[in-house]
């Protein structure tokens, strides 16, 4: 079971490649600028910061135009 309040989550091609949680915004924050270096080269990269606490996207790279 996940721990953690944001949950960052990759998708590549519309299939999830990889997710992480953290009990903190900032860290997680980080971790998806981390993740957009790491990841955002995969075909049709996509990376979204969510509160699972109220189900609000935070953030998601590409911006949504």
């Amino acid at each position: 079971m996940a721990s953690g309040r944001y949950r960052v989550t990759v998708t590549s091609a519309g299939q999830p490649v990889m997710r992480g949680w953290w009990g903190s915004e900032a860290v997680a924050r980080d971790k998806s600028r981390r993740w957009i270096g790491e990841y955002g080269d995969l075909p049709d990269a996509r990376i979204t910061l969510t509160d699972e606490e109220t189900g609000t996207v935070l953030t998601t790279w590409p911006e949504e135009p």
